[in-house]
């Protein structure tokens, strides 16, 4: 499925969560026979009927569904596997240097110990630390006008579109792996409060593009999200 930013994957059980809906309910209106299919939540009232993996809400892209349990054993095992091969693009603030356009964040994950809501990496980071690892690539760089840079006071109007291709999959992992880089990504709510909303983005610009995995049969098949309109009007418009 093509997932769009503002839907939450499943609900977390929570009587006052703030959602009209979400992709585990919308699907199973569609497709019925999945109820049940996965794992228990352990949670009254959360259906997570078909839901292999998660993207936080306002990110939008592809998303695998399983139909029947034995695709959901089959699947779950890739992502576990580290097989899954995802790819992301995402708006960041400011441009990388020359020698750090294109590399691998490997740096472990875990909660903030100042915002129950924050996962963090590096010697802030509490509890149990789990391994994570972003390869990312510069795709190109620019300089936005008055119009997109709107807010901005002491902050350069320069930002980077990047390719993100995530080994792990772990909570926020590209939100929190960027931050720890010193680019955040544009219109992050949690991880770069303190930034301005710019680029008219009303929402974190990440995007999970493509979905690699292999079938029942051991064929690879890939999916892809095309972006959406936030994304396609600053690419229009600065020719990205």
């Amino acid at each position: 499925i093509s997932k769009p930013a503002g839907l939450i994957t499943h609900g977390d059980g929570k009587k006052n969560t703030a959602h009209t809906t979400s992709v585990s309910e919308e699907v199973l209106k569609l497709y019925p026979e999945i109820e049940g299919v996965g794992e228990e939540s352990g949670l009254v009232d959360v259906n997570r009927s078909g839901i292999v993996h998660r993207l936080d809400a306002d990110t939008s892209g592809v998303m695998v569904i399983a139909r029947t349990q034995e695709f959901f054993d089959h699947i779950k095992k890739q992502f576990q596997d580290h097989v899954i091969e995802k790819e992301y693009k995402a708006f960041v603030w400011g441009w990388l240097k020359e020698d750090d356009k294109k590399g691998v964040i490997n740096s472990p994950i875990g909660k903030s110990g100042s915002d129950f809501r924050k996962y963090v990496t590096g010697r802030y980071a509490r509890g149990v630390l789990r391994d994570a690892v972003t390869f990312y690539e510069t795709l190109t760089q620019f300089e936005a006008d008055a119009e997109d840079a709107k807010g901005l006071k002491e902050i350069l109007p320069r930002f980077s579109y990047m390719s993100l291709k995530p080994k792990t999959g772990r909570t926020h992992q590209i939100r929190v792996h960027l931050k720890h880089i010193h680019h955040g990504i544009v219109g992050d709510p949690l991880y770069m409060e303190n930034h301005p909303k710019v680029l008219g983005f009303t929402r974190q610009a990440l995007h999970a593009e493509n979905l690699r995995f292999f079938d029942m049969a051991g064929a690879e098949r890939q999916f892809s999200a095309p972006l959406p309109e936030d994304f396609v009007r600053v690419c229009q418009k600065y020719g990205l």
